[in-house]
């Protein structure tokens, strides 16, 4: 016959040789309560607070991103300075070359107002001598206009200092008073600024009548 001891025996688990046998779950083991369910199966994994699902975790930024960034900038910038830079450096030198004949045509300004008033001193408007003066003072002119030189004409504008040099003032019938009334030498400009104001006489207005003369009757 088989007793108790034996029977009691045989119902543990054998542990492999060797080893001393596991022992068996406690309720004061805090790690063994939180694997055992209520109903002493084993509970799943669950999912930690805060993990993204398929257990990727977020990618930290690249501070290289940022840092091309800023030398994008700064290149885009250092472009258009430098294109600005250039833009205006043609500017000036095109400036520079419209002003490097000022010297010379300042020189040649009297020679051409000799030709003009020997023009206007000329007797016989068709002689050919006249006519080859004529020319000479055309081509002149149009060397002059090619160089961005032309002249300024004053007759009856209003008088402005910047432009015009006032010998005197004069009466006169046909201009305002504070226009110019004669003009003795014309201005020229060179590259729409003013080389050479003209000289001009600035009128007063009209003269005033001259009184009669004395004992005379203005009756009829």
């Amino acid at each position: 016959m088989f007793s108790s001891k034996k029977t009691a025996t045989d119902t543990t688990a054998t542990a492999p040789q060797g080893q001393p046998p596991a022992p068996p779950p406690t309720e004061n083991d805090p790690a063994a309560a939180a694997a055992v369910g209520g109903n002493g199966t084993v509970a799943a994994d669950e999912p930690q607070a805060g993990a993204i699902p398929g257990g990727e975790a977020p990618a930290a930024p690249n501070p290289l991103e940022g840092e091309l960034a800023a030398c994008k900038d700064r290149y885009a910038r250092l472009l258009a300075d430098f294109d600005n830079f250039r833009k205006r450096q043609v500017r000036d030198r095109e400036e520079i070359v419209k002003r490097a004949n000022e010297t010379l045509i300042l020189d040649l300004l009297p020679v051409l107002d000799h030709f003009e008033l020997a023009l206007a001193a000329a007797g016989e408007p068709d002689d050919p001598f006249v006519a080859g003066v004529r020319m000479v003072s055309d081509q002149l002119h149009a060397v002059l206009a090619k160089h961005e030189a032309r002249p300024e004409d004053a007759a009856g504008q209003p008088f402005n200092p910047d432009r015009h040099e006032a010998l005197s003032e004069m009466p006169s019938d046909s201009a305002a008073a504070g226009h110019v009334a004669l003009q003795l030498r014309k201005g020229w400009s060179l590259a729409g600024r003013m080389i050479r104001p003209a000289q001009v006489m600035v009128s007063s207005g009209p003269a005033a009548p001259e009184p009669a003369p004395a004992g005379e009757s203005t009756a009829n």
